[in-house]
């Protein structure tokens, strides 16, 4: 990647939750949760109320935001899946122009199995204290979360040892998130004297399932009487997909459940957003402190959301409501960035490795064909330059993640999401046992995601127009990509004249 290095280097600063829908902060709209840190982060710069996932699912998700690349450019399509060798993550790109990087909690790029043995060989970072889950891999030298508590509080460790996710009410001082904030804190402060920027992520597993691990008194910042009713979603003739994951998600048979269960989750939840708005404060404070603020690019972002019973779906998988796949994103940097700036059109969360990189003065790290998909630029968009950075806005979802019976689906269960100009429209690939093939929303004047237009006489054209949209973007990213993980054995093009069959005396 070519880079100006005359180019006066923001340090960065990266935080990055686990499966937080966009509508979970005060910023947007969330009165029912305590998150003045982060609603003020984004008071002094820019929110992004249309950010979107690449996959609702960890690994393929995290696998874009770290490379750039949509998952046609990276590979990976599932949980367990490997990011290839040949991958270079942004990380590694600003380590290779002098930055110190430091990576403290959740990577994931590649699936657990692979991540508790090693490091990616492109990940470039300088500080590596990796950490999925408080309660996974604990045994593997890179579980930086569990020697660390060990070493405070052994009990507790042995508790996660054995018990695994059956431990909640995690004390603060000894919780994940807690961690994840206090190694950024010291990395901050060891940095901030040095002549190199610095680029840190702090990288918490939280609020993801199975919610209840929140310090007990943080139940105290959520006012249940202020939660929004759920999206009822009576509908049966939804796709065949969507009934398969309202009955076999990974945490059940969503009719298995009372309304007190669902509360209950959705109490965890936002308890655990209290937490990461408190933590994210000390980080930020420790810019203030080190007099770094100022220089220091900071972005918020998770990867990707959680139904918690909206439209009678739990956690996430092969769904594209924005419940599960808006997310949000917050960007800071003083004197770049005008305070209180709102951005409306839709962008994505592989748009994050091209904004740091090019912050950082680095041209993009793909070929021009590769453009349409791979991250873009968002400052432009911050500073009212351009309008809109893409056209359409795509999600996809192979049979990615696990069903109730932690296996992959079976069937297989595929599907697609395009948006464009207001219009989302998710298509179902398979057999869909007599329902519709998707869903087509006008999310303008449909936020809900209630009334579906598929089959809606007045908008066939409009979803003609989306699912030739899609296709057309499949084919081109399946175009760009073939044949590139095990490169190319060209003919040269003076033995392709050599071995042509004369045809002229035929």
């Amino acid at each position: 990647m070519d880079c100006d290095r005359t180019v006066n280097r923001p340090n960065v600063l990266l935080i990055l939750t686990d499966q937080q829908r966009w509508d979970s902060l005060g910023c947007y709209g969330a009165d029912w949760v305590d998150t003045p840190v982060l609603d003020q982060l984004a008071s002094n710069g820019a929110r992004f109320d249309r950010c979107y996932c690449t996959n609702p699912i960890c690994t393929p998700s995290r696998a874009s935001l770290w490379t750039g690349r949509h998952l046609p450019g990276h590979g990976v399509y599932r949980l367990d899946s490997v990011l290839p060798d040949d991958q270079v993550l942004f990380s590694r790109t600003l380590s290779g122009v002098g930055y110190r990087t430091g990576l403290f909690g959740k990577l994931h790029v590649s699936g657990r199995m692979y991540e508790e043995a090693r490091r990616h060989s492109n990940d470039g970072f300088d500080e590596y204290e990796w950490c999925l889950e408080s309660v996974m891999s604990m045994g593997s030298p890179f579980q930086a979360y569990s020697a660390w508590l060990k070493e405070r509080n052994p009990g507790l460790h042995e508790r996660m040892r054995s018990e695994g996710r059956r431990v909640v009410h995690v004390p603060r001082e000894h919780h994940m998130t807690h961690w994840a904030a206090d190694r950024s804190v010291d990395f901050i402060r060891r940095s901030a004297t040095g002549a190199r920027p610095f680029f840190c992520c702090m990288s918490v597993f939280d609020p993801h399932d199975p919610y209840f691990d929140y310090p007990i008194e943080y139940a105290e910042r959520v006012d249940v009487a202020k939660l929004p009713p759920l999206i009822d979603d009576p509908r049966i003739d939804v796709p065949h997909g969507v009934e398969r994951e309202r009955s076999g998600s990974y945490l059940g048979d969503i009719d298995q459940m009372t309304p007190a269960d669902i509360e209950r989750m959705r109490v965890g939840y936002y308890a655990s957003v209290a937490l990461i708005d408190d933590e994210v404060g000390r980080v930020l404070e420790a810019l203030d402190e080190t007099g770094t603020a100022d220089n220091t690019l900071v972005i918020f972002a998770s990867d990707h959301g959680d139904m918690l019973g909206d439209h009678r779906l739990l956690v996430k998988g092969a769904v594209f409501y924005d419940a599960c796949v808006r997310v949000p994103l917050i960007i800071r940097w003083p004197g770049r960035i005008p305070a209180g700036t709102v951005v409306e059109s839709p962008v994505q969360l592989h748009d994050i490795a091209a904004t740091v990189t090019t912050a950082g003065g680095c041209a993009p790290a793909y070929r021009e064909e590769e453009r349409e998909f791979c991250g873009c630029d968002l400052l432009p968009l911050v500073r009212g330059e351009r309008s809109e950075v893409r056209d359409d806005t795509v999600c996809l979802y192979r049979n990615t993640g696990i069903n109730r019976w932690t296996r992959e689906w079976s069937p297989p269960l595929n599907a697609s999401m395009l948006i464009h100009r207001g219009h989302k429209l998710t298509f179902y690939h398979g057999d869909q046992k007599g329902r519709p093939r998707g869903e087509v929303y006008d999310i303008d004047v449909d936020p809900r995601e209630l009334r579906n237009l598929w089959q809606d006489p007045g908008h066939r054209k409009i979803r003609e127009e989306l699912c030739g949209r899609l296709m057309d973007w499949l084919v081109a990213a399946e175009s760009t990509y073939l044949g590139s993980r095990g490169g190319f054995a060209t003919v040269p093009p003076d033995q392709l004249v050599a071995n042509a069959i004369d045809t002229s005396q035929s």
